[in-house]
């Protein structure tokens, strides 16, 4: 996966680039229908081309990937989700800026 940009994964990705990642990963629980989330996509993607060498930022879409955004609980969406070696770090559920994840996530 090239650094800098966001790509949509499914359950099997998903879990690939979470445990094999150097870098932590920002997974954005989302789907078409939901307003917040379409605003929050291009936040994250401007977030991965700036902190390309920080983090890897992926989606899921929770219509097609129902079991996995059960296994984290996702209730709401927009959801957004750090991973740092594997491990779940930090939730934040709705829409925010992108000063607002950069502190969250630690890339200020």
């Amino acid at each position: 996966m090239s650094g800098g940009t966001v790509q949509e994964v499914g359950a099997q990705e998903f879990d690939q680039i979470v445990s094999t990642s150097t870098v932590p990963v920002v997974a954005d629980f989302w789907a078409p229908w939901c307003g917040p989330c379409r605003m929050v996509g291009p936040v994250l993607e401007k977030l991965a081309a700036e902190h390309a060498d920080k983090v890897t930022v992926v989606k899921v879409n929770v219509d097609v990937n129902q079991e996995l955004a059960a296994r984290f609980g996702i209730m709401s969406i927009p959801t957004v989700i750090m991973f740092a070696e594997g491990t779940l770090k930090t939730q934040l559920v709705g829409a925010r800026g992108q000063k607002d994840y950069e502190k969250e996530f630690g890339l200020a």
